[in-house]
């Protein structure tokens, strides 16, 4: 069994099994299956820049180089910010219980661009926290699944069928221009064809 995500609630630590839901679950999926005319079945390869020799399966690589073009191994890398100031990597959420504290809104939530979505399920009894997702409070608080170099936005939330459901995306940047609308102007050639195409209702 995989290890659980805890959470804190209360003065109680919670385990949960998380199942991702995933498109191909829900809908199936398909598989394309390229053969030859020999009913052989065909592998992907990479035509190399000099157009003619073929690199096969795993025979292309990612490799980091500094400015000077020397090998930079990757565990000598530090990731920094804009600013050139070096940023701290987050822990694995699976690593130490997570706290359920903070509650959010339905608005703050519908702000966020939800990129995966996972049912939770536990053998604990949970009835506490059962009766407010049931009453529609929606849990706020950080996730990463492998740790990295940013957490992002998980929310904790009840389904219509009764199922514990955590969320997790990114909150959407929007920008506010302004109320009021650019015009745009059609070529003339274009607005000349428009009146050509036109039809008069009156000649009917």
């Amino acid at each position: 069994m995989a290890k659980p995500l805890v959470f804190q609630y209360g003065d109680r630590e919670l385990p949960f099994q998380i199942s991702k839901v995933e498109r191909s679950k829900l809908y199936g999926y398909k598989e394309l299956e390229v053969l030859d005319g020999k009913g052989r079945e065909c592998e992907l390869a990479t035509l190399a820049g000099d157009g003619q020799t073929l690199v096969g399966r795993g025979g292309t690589a990612i490799a980091y180089v500094s400015t000077d073009g020397m090998w930079c191994e990757r565990g000598k890398l530090k990731p920094v910010d804009l600013e050139g100031r070096e940023i701290t990597p987050v822990p694995s959420s699976f690593n130490a219980p997570t706290d359920l504290a903070a509650k959010t809104t339905i608005e703050d939530y519908l702000d966020h661009d939800i990129l995966y979505v996972y049912q939770l399920m536990t053998e604990e009894d949970i009835a506490d926290l059962l009766d407010e997702l049931k009453q529609g409070e929606i849990f706020k608080f950080t996730f990463s699944y492998r740790g990295g170099l940013e957490p992002y936005v998980a929310f904790m939330l009840m389904a219509a069928d009764g199922n514990v459901f955590m969320t997790v995306g990114t909150r959407v940047q929007l920008e506010f221009i302004g109320f009021q609308q650019a015009g745009v102007v059609a070529a003339e050639e274009e607005a000349e064809d428009d009146e050509q195409d036109a039809m008069d209702f009156g000649m009917i």
